[in-house]
C-alpha cells in the first residue's frame, strides 16, 4: 500500500520537468520558423507589387467652353496632348473679339509670370502663337489658320521635348525647310508647362475635335495588391508568434513573472500635479511650432491624395519612410482641426514622458537619485524647459522623445530580468521612433545601448536553445516596422522620392551641423531665450555627469549601468543628429525625455554628498549662472502669431538692467566665492547629517535655474494673452475653442474684399489733386524710384531649397503683392506711372513721392480733407488703419524702423487700429486728413 501511494509522489516532478522541456523544445522550433519567416515577409514587402491609381484631366467638360481650375500638386503633368480645330481661332478675330486673345492656356493669362511657367495658345499680332515657358514652339498667321488648308493644331508635351504642329499648313519659302509641315519642337530641357487649370477666352459650345488631355502624375497614389496585403498580415502574425515563443524560452529560468506596472506607478505626488498643470496650461496658452500649419494641411490633403504628400517642399513626394506618425494625425484631424484638439496627442505624450521619467527612469538610476528631492525637481524643470518651447506642436519630436524613453526602459527591464522579450520590444519601439521623422535618428542611441545587454542575456541562454532560436524572433522584431513603412509604397518609389528630396534640398551634410548651433545664437525664435537655455543647460548637465563618471568611475549613489546608458544615449543622439538633412533648432525637442533623466543625474552629481568640495560646487553654480546670462542675451521670441503680445519679443529681457548683465554679475560673484574657498582653506567636506528637504532643493542651482526659466516662459505667454485681450491671441483662441468657437484667427481677421471700394473720397477737390491740395513741397506724381524692392539679404545656409534659390547663390529679395515697384505705360489719375501694389487701381488712386535722382532734399506734403462714410447710430465708431512714414512730429509720433547694423533683413509693419472721436448726431460727418508715403 505504501509503495503504491508513494510512486506518483516521486514521479510528479519528473513529469512536470518533462512537460516543460517539451514546451521549450516546441517553443524553440516555433521561434526559429516563425521568426525567420516573419523577417522574410517583412523584407519582401518593399519588393511586392502595388496598384497605381491613374488619373487624367480632360477638357472641355459637357461640350461647353468654360475655364476650369485644376491645380496639380506635382505642378506638371506626366504628358499633355492638345488638339484644337483651326476654325476655333475664329473667336479671337474681329473687332467684336478685341479683348479675346487666348485660345487655350494652362495658367490664367493675367497671373504673374504666367508666360514664364505655363502654356499659352494665343493671338499675338495677327498670328496664332504656341508658347510654353516663354519659349515659342510654333506660330502661323491667323489668315492661314482660318483658311481651308489648316485642319487642326496639335501640341504634345513630354519630359524630353514638346512639339506643336499646324496640320495642313506648310512652311513658307523664306522658312528653314520650305514645303515641310509647319511644325516646331523644343528639347534639351523639361518644357512641360505648369498646370493650374484649363483657361480660354472663348465661350459657348465647344467645336468638334477640341480636346485637352493631361495625364496626372500619380506615381505615388498606390495601394497594396492582394498578394502584398496577405504577405504583410502574415508577416505581422508570424512576428507576434515568434515573440510569444521567445517569451516561453525566457521562462526557462523558472523565475516568477514581474508586474508590468508596479503599484507605485499610480501614486500621484505634488510634483506630478505641478508638471501636469504646467503642461495643460501651456497646451492652451503656449506657442506652437513653426511647421504646424503645413503639417496639418498635409494631413488633411492626404485623405484625398491617397498618401501623405509633402506639397510644401518636395512637389508632392511622399513623406515615407517617415510618414506613419502623420497618418495617425490625419485620422485624428478628421474629428476636428482646432489647435487644441489636434495637439491633444502631444499633451498626452508630454504627461507620459514625465510619468516614465519619474516612475521608471529615476528609480533605476539608484537609491540616491530615487530619494533626492533635488533630483526630482531638476528632472521636472529640465524636462519642461525642453518640452515647452520645442514640443508643443504637431512636429514628430514629441513622439520621438517618448519613444527614446520607452526604448531605454524596455532595455533596462530586459537587463534587470535577464529576459530577451523586453529587448525585442525595445527594438520595435526604437524602429518606430526611427521612422517617426528624420530626427528619429536620435533613437539609434537607445538601440545601440541594447547591444551589450543583448550579448550578455543571449550568452546565458545559448547553451540551452542555440543562437538561432534566440535571435530569429529579434530579427523579426527588427524588421516588422518595414511593413508599416512600405505598406502602400515600393522600394523603387521610396528610392526615387529620397533622391528627389536630396536633389531639391535642403539636404545638408553631416559636417554642416554647426549651422544648427549657429541658429541657436541668432536673435530669432530659433535662438530665443527658451531654446538657448534648454540646449545649453543639457550640455552643462551632460558635461558634469561625464566628468564625475570619468573621475570616480560612477556618480556616487547612482547605479552604474543605467546611469552610463543614459549618458551614452545622450552622447550618441547628439552625434547621429549630424546626419539629419536639415539643421533647425526645433530638432532639439527629441532630447526632452533624456534631458529630464540627465538632469536628475547632474543634480545628484553636484550635491554635497557626491561633490564634497565647496569650491567645485561654487564653480558649478557660476556655470549655471553663466548659462542663464548667455540665454538671456537674446530675444524672447516665438514663431509667427504666437509672438503677439509677448514681453521682450524683439528685445533683450530687462528690468532697469538687462537680465543677462545681472546674471553675469552673479556668475562672477560665484567665481569669487569659489576662489575664496580655494585660497582660504575652507574648502572642507560638509558635515554629515540630514538637512531639511527644502534646503536640499534650494541648494541645487540647476533646479532653481530650470524652474525660473519655466516660470518665465509660462508668465510671458500668459501675459501675452491678457495684454492682447480682447484682441486675438493664441491663448484666447485655444480657450475659446472649449466654448465652441473653433474658427480661431479667422474670426478676428478683417478682409477687405475690394481694396479700391474702400478708398476715402476728398471733399471739394478732384481725386487726382487731393493728395497735394494742402501743402506740396518737393513731391511729384513720379517721385518714386522705378525699383523699390527690398534690399537683398544673404539667405542662411540650409533654409532654402533648389527650387527657390536664385542663380546668384545666396542673395534674395523678398517682395509680395507687387511691392517691388516699376512703371506702367499708362498714367494714373494724377499722372503717375508708378506701379501700385495690392491691386490698387491707378485710375482711382493718386500717388505722390519725393524721391529724385542725385541728392535727396527735404519735402513736405499735406493732403486735402477726406470724408468718412456715415455710420449707423447704434454701431461702434468707425475704425481707420493709417500707415505713414517720415515727416511727422517726433514729439507726438512714435517711429519704427527696420534698419540694423550689418546685413539688412526684410521687414514688415502694420499699425494697430485707431479709434475716431464720436460726433454729434446733428453735425456733419467728421473729416480726416491722411498723409502717407
Amino acid at each position: 500500500m505504501a509503495d503504491t501511494e508513494t510512486g506518483p509522489l516521486t514521479s510528479s516532478p519528473v513529469v512536470g520537468k518533462a512537460v516543460r522541456n517539451g514546451n521549450h523544445r516546441t517553443a524553440r522550433i516555433i521561434a526559429i520558423v516563425a521568426g525567420l519567416l516573419g523577417a522574410a515577409m517583412a523584407i519582401a514587402t518593399p519588393l511586392l507589387p502595388v496598384e497605381q491609381t491613374t488619373a487624367e484631366l480632360n477638357w472641355p467638360q459637357d461640350g461647353v467652353l468654360q475655364s476650369v481650375d485644376a491645380p496639380l500638386i506635382g505642378y506638371v503633368a506626366t504628358d499633355l496632348t492638345i488638339t484644337v480645330p483651326c476654325q476655333a481661332a475664329a473667336g479671337l478675330v474681329g473687332p467684336q473679339n478685341a479683348g479675346r486673345t487666348v485660345l487655350v492656356s494652362t495658367v490664367p493669362k493675367q497671373a504673374p509670370k504666367a508666360i514664364d511657367r505655363g502654356l499659352l495658345i494665343e493671338r499675338v499680332d495677327n498670328n496664332l502663337l504656341v508658347i510654353v515657358r516663354n519659349t515659342p514652339v510654333v506660330s502661323a498667321p491667323l489668315s492661314q489658320v482660318l483658311g481651308p488648308d489648316c485642319r487642326e493644331l496639335t501640341f504634345t508635351a513630354h519630359a524630353d521635348k514638346v512639339t506643336g504642329e499646324f496640320v495642313g499648313l506648310t512652311q513658307g519659302p523664306n522658312d528653314e525647310d520650305p514645303g515641310a509641315p509647319l511644325r516646331g519642337e523644343r528639347g534639351g530641357y523639361d518644357f512641360r508647362p505648369q498646370i493650374v487649370g484649363v483657361f480660354t477666352d472663348l465661350s459657348g459650345r465647344a467645336p468638334p475635335g477640341l480636346q485637352f488631355s493631361a495625364t496626372v502624375d500619380s506615381r505615388y497614389s498606390t495601394t497594396p495588391t492582394l498578394l502584398k496585403t496577405l504577405v504583410m498580415l502574415l508577416g505581422v502574425v508570424l512576428t507576434a508568434v515568434a515573440l510569444g515563443a521567445l517569451h516561453v524560452l525566457d521562462t526557462a529560468d523558472g523565475m516568477r513573472h514581474r508586474r508590468l506596472l508596479p503599484a507605485r506607478w499610480w501614486r500621484v505626488k505634488p510634483l506630478d500635479g505641478l508638471v501636469t498643470a504646467v503642461l495643460v496650461w501651456w497646451h492652451f496658452v503656449g506657442a506652437n511650432t513653426a511647421d504646424d500649419g503645413y503639417i496639418l494641411t498635409m494631413a488633411r490633403v492626404s485623405e484625398h491624395a491617397g498618401y501623405m504628400a509633402n506639397y510644401y517642399r518636395w512637389f508632392g513626394t511622399p513623406e515615407a519612410p517617415f510618414g506613419w506618425y502623420y497618418d495617425l494625425l490625419a485620422l485624428w484631424a478628421q474629428v476636428s482641426t482646432t489647435s487644441a484638439w489636434v495637439r491633444l496627442p502631444t499633451l498626452v505624450m508630454g504627461v507620459l514622458c514625465w510619468a516614465l521619467i519619474s516612475r521608471e527612469v529615476i528609480p533605476r538610476l539608484g537609491h540616491t537619485v530615487k530619494t533626492s528631492p533635488a533630483a526630482a525637481w531638476t528632472a521636472a524643470g529640465l524636462f519642461l524647459a525642453f518640452w515647452l518651447p520645442l514640443n508643443n506642436g504637431l512636429r514628430p519630436e514629441p513622439i520621438i522623445a517618448l519613444g527614446i524613453l520607452l526604448t531605454w526602459c524596455s532595455v533596462e527591464r530586459g537587463v534587470a530580468t535577464s529576459r530577451l522579450l523586453p529587448v525585442a520590444i525595445a527594438i520595435i519601439i526604437g524602429a518606430l521612433t526611427l521612422f517617426s521623422g528624420p530626427t528619429g535618428i536620435a533613437a539609434v542611441g537607445a538601440l545601440l545601448v541594447a547591444v551589450g545587454p543583448l550579448k550578455t542575456i543571449v550568452a546565458r541562454h545559448v547553451s540551452q536553445f542555440g543562437y538561432l532560436a534566440l535571435l530569429a524572433p529579434i530579427l523579426a522584431a527588427a524588421t516588422v516596422t518595414v511593413i508599416l513603412v512600405f505598406r502602400d509604397q515600393t522600394l523603387a518609389s521610396e528610392i526615387q522620392a529620397s533622391s528627389f528630396k536630396s536633389a531639391i534640398g535642403p539636404s545638408l551634410s553631416w559636417f554642416d551641423e554647426h549651422i544648427r548651433y549657429e541658429r541657436l545664437f541668432t536673435l530669432s525664435p530659433d535662438g530665443s531665450v527658451a531654446r538657448r537655455f534648454a540646449v545649453l543647460t543639457l550640455l552643462l548637465a551632460l558635461a558634469v555627469s561625464v566628468a564625475m563618471t570619468l573621475r570616480k568611475g560612477r556618480i556616487p549613489g547612482t547605479a552604474a549601468g543605467p546611469s552610463r546608458r543614459i549618458v551614452g544615449i545622450t552622447i550618441i543622439s547628439f552625434l547621429v543628429m549630424m546626419f539629419t538633412p536639415t539643421k533647425w533648432t526645433h530638432h532639439f525637442g527629441v532630447f526632452a525625455g533624456l534631458a529630464g533623466s540627465l538632469g536628475a543625474l547632474a543634480a545628484v552629481a553636484v550635491t554635497a554628498a557626491a561633490m564634497r568640495s565647496r569650491r567645485n560646487r561654487s564653480m558649478f553654480a557660476a556655470a549655471v549662472l553663466f548659462v542663464m546670462a548667455l540665454s538671456f542675451a537674446t530675444v524672447n521670441g516665438w514663431w509667427y502669431v504666437s509672438n503677439f503680445g509677448v514681453p521682450w519679443s524683439n528685445a533683450f529681457p530687462e528690468w532697469r538692467f538687462g537680465f543677462s548683465t545681472i546674471l553675469l554679475g552673479l556668475a562672477v560673484l560665484a567665481l569669487l566665492a569659489a576662489a575664496w574657498y580655494h585660497f582660504s582653506g575652507r574648502d572642507t567636506s560638509p558635515e554629515a547629517g540630514g538637512r531639511l528637504q527644502w534646503r536640499r532643493i534650494i541648494q541645487s542651482p540647476l533646479a532653481i535655474a530650470t524652474w525660473l526659466l519655466v516660470m518665465f516662459e509660462v508668465v510671458s505667454l500668459t501675459l501675452a494673452m491678457t495684454d492682447q485681450y480682447p484682441a486675438w491671441s493664441n491663448g484666447r483662441s485655444n480657450l475659446e475653442a472649449l466654448t465652441g468657437k473653433t474658427c480661431g484667427l479667422a474670426d478676428d481677421v478683417m478682409v477687405e474684399q475690394d481694396i479700391n471700394a474702400g478708398l476715402l473720397q476728398p471733399v471739394g477737390v478732384p481725386v487726382g489733386e487731393a493728395l497735394g491740395a494742402g501743402t506740396d513741397r518737393g513731391f511729384g506724381p513720379n517721385g518714386i524710384p522705378t525699383d523699390v524692392s527690398a534690399d537683398p539679404v544673404m539667405d542662411q545656409p540650409g533654409s532654402a531649397n533648389f527650387a527657390d534659390t536664385p542663380a546668384d547663390s545666396g542673395l534674395e529679395t523678398d517682395g509680395e503683392a507687387g511691392t517691388e515697384g516699376g512703371t506702367t505705360a499708362r498714367a494714373g489719375v494724377n499722372g503717375s506711372r508708378a506701379r501700385l501694389p495690392y491691386g490698387l487701381d491707378p485710375a482711382r488712386t493718386p500717388v505722390l513721392g519725393s524721391w529724385r535722382s542725385g541728392t535727396q532734399q527735404t519735402a513736405a506734403l499735406r493732403s486735402a480733407w477726406y470724408r468718412l462714410p456715415p455710420r449707423d447710430s447704434d454701431s461702434e465708431p468707425p475704425l481707420l488703419a493709417v500707415a505713414a512714414a517720415y515727416g511727422l512730429d517726433p514729439a507726438r509720433t512714435p517711429v519704427l524702423g527696420s534698419w540694423r547694423s550689418g546685413t539688412q533683413q526684410t521687414a514688415a509693419l502694420r499699425s494697430a487700429w485707431y479709434r475716431l472721436p464720436p460726433r454729434d448726431s446733428d453735425s456733419e460727418p467728421p473729416l480726416l486728413a491722411v498723409a502717407a508715403a
